[in-house]
């Protein structure tokens, strides 16, 4: 660890309600120099950013990191790489660095694929990753739907790619979260009823279902 360099902190703020930002993840949006988060090309808005705001302080330096939604893979590497470095100027200053982001920090996060680079650019960087509520778990909390019992096996998964995840991986586990699925809804509650399994799925902004 180099102790010229500030700490990097991913900070992850739920999935919606400001009130379920844990104790720690404000605590440490009020101790750093700097808060990130990515915002579109197309604007400078963050829901990260709006959702945490009630515990920010006015005079927080918020910065936007533009990251363009691509699937040329080297588009996104090559964005990814030139925001890492935005982050690490200010980090190599000295100065104590947050990245928000919404839900957890380490799932289907933009966190993790930072936190690659740095570690690779710079492993002196001391990072820290303050866990936040899943959106999956709050949509359970809200239809008051435990999401696994007893021996039960629970799988979370990506539906990015539609039914294609749920119809391979259908029958290796008792419950599935599908994450991701705004645009493939259809195609999901097709694969859902070819498994036989709709009428014992729940929809969600979160996505979970038991797959009974």
């Amino acid at each position: 660890m180099n102790p010229s360099t500030g700490t990097f902190y991913g900070i992850g703020v739920g999935p919606g309600d400001p009130e379920l930002l844990t104790l720690k993840a404000v605590r440490m949006i009020n101790h750093v120099d700097v808060i990130f988060a990515a915002s579109s090309i197309k604007n400078r808005h963050s829901l990260a950013v709006e959702i945490a705001r009630p515990h920010i302080s006015d005079q927080a330096d918020i910065r936007m990191l533009s990251f363009q939604m691509s699937n040329n893979e080297d588009e996104k590497e090559t964005l990814w790489e030139e925001n890492a470095r935005v982050i690490m100027a200010e980090l190599e200053q000295g100065k104590n660095v947050a990245f928000l982001t919404l839900g957890d920090v380490l799932t289907y996060s933009t966190y993790g694929y930072l936190i690659r680079i740095i570690q690779q650019k710079n492993p002196g960087i001391p990072i820290r990753s303050i866990p936040g509520i899943p959106s999956y778990l709050a949509a359970a909390s809200r239809m008051n739907m435990p999401l696994v019992e007893g021996e039960e096996s629970l799988l979370i998964t990506s539906g990015a790619r539609g039914g294609k995840a749920l119809r391979k991986f259908s029958g290796c586990a008792e419950n599935v979260v599908l994450l991701k699925t705004y645009r493939h809804i259809k195609d999901i509650n097709d694969a859902l009823a070819e498994a036989g399994l709709r009428r014992n799925s729940r929809g969600s902004p979160g996505a979970a279902g038991k797959a009974k």
